[in-house]
C-alpha cells in the first residue's frame, strides 16, 4: 500500500540534503551514462561493420592468384599464378556445394566510359551473370547480366546509380548506347549496391570483355557462395580448392602466397564474436563505473542512518518495525539512485540521436541502444539502489532504541 507519509518524510530529508543528494546522484547518473554512449558506440561500430559485410554474401568464398613463394618441381618461386577460364568451369562442376558462382576479368588502363560529351573515370568488372547475388546488387532498372549475353558475347553493360546520375543526369539509360575504351555498349540496367566502392564500377559479360580487350581466356578471380554455413565443411573445402589448384597451376598446396581464399562466412562470424567481446567489456567498464556509484550512495545513506540515530531508536521505541526501517532506508536509496541513473540514460540517449546524423561513415552507422538495454538498465538501477541501500538499512534495523538515546 502507498505510505504518504514515508513519501513525505523521504522529500523532506532529500529537500535540506540537496546538494549531498545532487553530487551523490551524479556518481550514479555517469555511469549509466558512459555506459549508453559506450554501448550505442560500440552498436554504431558494428552496424557500420556489418554493413560492409552486406556487400557481399556472407557465406561465399572469394579465391585469388597470387605468386609463389616457394621453389616447386624444379620451378623457381616468383612465378605468377594465372587463373583461367577452365578453372572457373572445374570448380562449378567439381562436385561441392557450389550454388552462385562467378569469375572476373578486371580491365586494366584508362577505363574511359563516354556518353555524348559526358565521360567519367570507373572500374569496368567482366563477370558473370551470379555476380548480382555474389555482390547483394539490386537493380532498379532494367535487368542484370544474364547467360544469353555470356554465350553470345553482347556488348551490353549494367551500370551503377552513381555511373547513371554521372553520364545521363535525368535521361533514362536503359537501352542507351555508352562506350567502354571507345567501344560501344548498350546499357540493360542501373544497380545499387551497398557498398560505395562497389558504385564505382560497371559489369559487362566476361566472355564479351576476353574477347574484345584482349583477355583470351584469363581470369583475375573468382567466387562462389555454398548452402552450408558450418566452419568446419568451408575450411574443408578450402582445402580441397587449394590442392586442386595446387595441381593443375603446379604449385606447392602449403605456399601462402600462391593463393589466397577469403572465407566471409568464417570472417563474419569472428567479427560477430569480436563483437560480442566488445559489448561484454562495455558492460563490465559501465557496471564498473556504477559500482562506485553505489558506494558512493551507500557512504552517503551510512551518514543519513547516523545523522538519524536518534530518530530511529525513538521509533523502535514506539513499535516501528525493523522492517519499516528496513523499507524507509531501502526506498529513499533505489529512488535516489533511479532517478540519477535515468537523467544518466536519458541524457546518453538524447546524445546519440543528436549525433547519430552525423556519424554516418563507412566503419561507423546508427549509434543507438534498442529497448532491451533499456530494460537492463532498468533492472540495473534497482538493484544497485537496493544494494546501496542494504547495509546502511541493516545498520539502522539493528539499532537499539536505548543505545540510540544513551549516544545523545
Amino acid at each position: 500500500m502507498f505510505d504518504l507519509d514515508k513519501w513525505q518524510e523521504i522529500y523532506e530529508t532529500i529537500r535540506k540534503n540537496k546538494l549531498r543528494t545532487i553530487l551523490t546522484g551524479f556518481s550514479v547518473s555517469w555511469g549509466i551514462f558512459m555506459l549508453i554512449i559506450l554501448l550505442g558506440s560500440g552498436n554504431g561500430l558494428q552496424n557500420g561493420v556489418v554493413n560492409q559485410f552486406k556487400a557481399d554474401a556472407e557465406n561465399s568464398l572469394w579465391l585469388y592468384s597470387g605468386q609463389t613463394s616457394m621453389a616447386f618441381s624444379g620451378m623457381q618461386p616468383g612465378r605468377r599464378i594465372q587463373f583461367t577460364n577452365e578453372d572457373y568451369s572445374r570448380t562449378k562442376q567439381s562436385g561441392l556445394d557450389v550454388d552462385k558462382i562467378s569469375s572476373r576479368f578486371t580491365i586494366r588502363g584508362n577505363n574511359l566510359i563516354t556518353y555524348k560529351t559526358e565521360f567519367v573515370n570507373y572500374s569496368i568488372v567482366a563477370v558473370h551473370p551470379d555476380t548480382e547475388t555474389l555482390e547483394n546488387t539490386t537493380s532498379l532498372k532494367g535487368r542484370f547480366l544474364n547467360e544469353i549475353d555470356v554465350k553470345q558475347y553482347r556488348k551490353v553493360v549494367a551500370i551503377s546509380t552513381v555511373v547513371e546520375d554521372a553520364l545521363f543526369k535525368k535521361e533514362e539509360p536503359v537501352g542507351k548506347y555508352i562506350k567502354i575504351n571507345n567501344i560501344p555498349f548498350q546499357v540493360i540496367g542501373t544497380f545499387t549496391d551497398h557498398s560505395e566502392r562497389d558504385l564505382q564500377r560497371v559489369y559487362i559479360p566476361i566472355s564479351t570483355a576476353q574477347r574484345v580487350f584482349d583477355g583470351s581466356n584469363r581470369i583475375s578471380n573468382m567466387s562462389f557462395t555454398t548452402q552450408t554455413h558450418d566452419i568446419e565443411e568451408l575450411k574443408q573445402m578450402e582445402k580441397y580448392l587449394i590442392n586442386t589448384f595446387a595441381a593443375r597451376h603446379k604449385f606447392d598446396p602449403k605456399d601462402k602466397r600462391a593463393m589466397f581464399i577469403n572465407n566471409n562466412m568464417e570472417n563474419y562470424q569472428r567479427t560477430m564474436a569480436l563483437f560480442a567481446g566488445i559489448r561484454l567489456f562495455v558492460w563490465i567498464i559501465g557496471i564498473g563505473t556504477i559500482i562506485a556509484g553505489i558506494v558512493g550512495v551507500s557512504n552517503i545513506m551510512i551518514i543519513v542512518v547516523r545523522e538519524r540515530t536518534r530518530e530511529i531508536g525513538i521509533r523502535k521505541a514506539l513499535g516501528a518495525t525493523p522492517l519499516s526501517i528496513i523499507s524507509l532506508v531501502l526506498t529513499e536509496s533505489i529512488l535516489i539512485t533511479s532517478v540519477a541513473g535515468y537523467v544518466g540514460l536519458a541524457m546518453g540517449v538524447i546524445l546519440l540521436e543528436v549525433l547519430a546524423p552525423h556519424t554516418q561513415i563507412e566503419f561507423f552507422m546508427n549509434p543507438s541502444v534498442d529497448l532491451r538495454v533499456a530494460i537492463s538498465a532498468t533492472i540495473l538501477l534497482v538493484v544497485s539502489g537496493a544494494i546501496a541501500g542494504f547495509f546502511p538499512a541493516r545498520k539502522a534495523a539493528s539499532i537499539l532504541p536505548i543505545e540510540a538515546l544513551a549516544d545523545e
